[in-house]
């Protein structure tokens, strides 16, 4: 029941997530020829029924684009990483000179303001963003980020951040720097990095990979709802001072006046500082797994922490006592993590929620398979036969009928779907 999708001799890149419009219809994808590589000119969308192709974006004046994902709600809404325009010697794409891109009814539209003259505006970036995620009401987006003023300043202090992109704008800064520009989105950081991390502490030097927590938040342990939550790795140091990946969580604020109330930091940042987190936004750890043989979140295969749909469960991969990778669920609220899997092959891609909150869907064994998330059984949905599934994405649609990646056919990497049976 596997269906090739596109056969062009180019290569088609799926995001890790949202890359499905919200109707199930097609599959949103740029043109990159690896992960690595930021080439696409060009966002586009294949019909899953007919196959037809169309172009949703193109860039001009030496800019690419790429690792574009839809809003989950109507109308229909793209987002992507768009690298500079006539880049030169002194402005060229990095992780700290990129931005997010709207398309919406054709019309593009910057998401984050940028603004690296000093005084800062609050609300706009001073460097590049990444990987835009829509929450499920599609209200606002969650990026990971880099900073161009701390680059300038001092490398180290150039962290990777987590921001979220709130619907408070437009933020229109000064624009004293030719590179200077508006956006549509009000943007703070939410998680809180240092250079030099307290070895055996709660510190880290690095925050990334994150994911919403539930379509509506998740409750806490008083059973009050907490709306808006983001779940990310964050690189901790052991006592020994070896790189511990753990899982943070952040709570979000519901009500619009907090975002603009700066803590002990400027939300907007220094000229030797990073953005900070507004007041009230506390980072939380919630994995210990300093003693544990194979310490830490896996970071191969690369993955993205996910919540199930009610927000009870978090996702992610860890190796067990063996050394194999598996899928461990925990709580927004903390506690032990719970084994899913016990398999003995190492899972080997990112994954997602199936939309009922039932299964997770991932690469195992060169094979796209659901896992039971009560018992962790595994359900081939594609048989073994040399083409081994990209580890970079497997996302279901969004009325959960079908489960969509990529695969390597003659050269290029081509688009595949299946159908889920649930």
């Amino acid at each position: 029941m596997t269906k090739q999708l596109t056969f062009a001799p180019r290569h088609h890149q799926l995001t890790n997530t949202n890359t499905w419009t919200p109707d199930s219809q097609w599959l949103a994808f740029d043109v990159r020829p690896s992960g690595a590589s930021f080439t696409s000119e060009t966002i586009e969308r294949v019909n899953i029924h007919s196959g037809e192709v169309q172009v949703v974006y193109q860039a001009s004046q030496g800019a690419h684009v790429g690792v574009v994902t839809v809003n989950p709600q109507q109308p229909e809404r793209y987002v992507f990483i768009h690298s500079p325009e006539n880049p030169d010697e002194t402005w060229q794409y990095d992780f700290h000179h990129r931005r997010g891109v709207v398309v919406e009814n054709g019309t593009a539209t910057n998401l984050d303001a940028m603004d690296i003259t000093p005084p800062f505006t609050q609300g706009a970036l001073r460097g590049g963003s990444h990987v835009h995620v829509w929450s499920h009401d599609g209200s606002r987006l969650s990026f990971t980020y880099n900073d161009h003023v701390m680059h300038e300043y001092d490398v180290a202090k150039d962290l990777r951040n987590v921001g979220v992109a709130l619907p408070f704008g437009p933020v229109t800064p000064p624009k004293q720097h030719p590179r200077e520009y508006d956006g549509s989105h009000y943007c703070v950081l939410v998680s809180c990095t240092t250079p030099s991390p307290t070895p055996g502490s709660d510190d880290i030097n690095r925050a990334y990979e994150e994911g919403w927590v539930g379509d509506n938040g998740y409750r806490k342990t008083d059973g009050s709802q907490q709306r808006w939550a983001l779940a990310f790795i964050g690189d901790t140091l052991s006592e020994s001072g070896d790189k511990v990946p753990e899982l943070y969580i952040v709570d979000l604020p519901e009500n619009k006046e907090a975002y603009f109330v700066a803590g002990e930091e400027p939300i907007e940042g220094t000229q030797t500082s990073l953005p900070a987190p507004p007041a009230g936004v506390q980072q939380r750890r919630i994995t210990f797994s300093h003693q544990r043989r194979y310490p830490g979140l896996t970071t191969q295969p690369r993955h993205w922490v996910r919540s199930n749909p009610d927000g009870s469960l978090l996702a992610f991969l860890m190796r067990d006592d063996s050394g194999v990778v598996q899928m461990y669920l925990l709580s927004p609220n903390g506690g032990e993590p719970r084994q899913l899997t016990h398999g003995q092959d190492d899972i080997q891609s990112a994954f997602n929620w199936h939309p009922s909150g039932q299964a997770l869907g991932f690469v195992q064994n060169n094979q796209i398979v659901l896992c039971d998330t009560k018992n962790g059984a595994i359900t081939p949905i594609t048989q073994p036969n040399g083409d081994v599934p990209s580890a970079d994405a497997v996302v279901f649609s969004p009325d959960g009928k079908s489960l969509a990646w990529m695969q390597d056919v003659e050269g290029f990497r081509q688009l595949f779907m299946a159908p889920t049976g649930l």
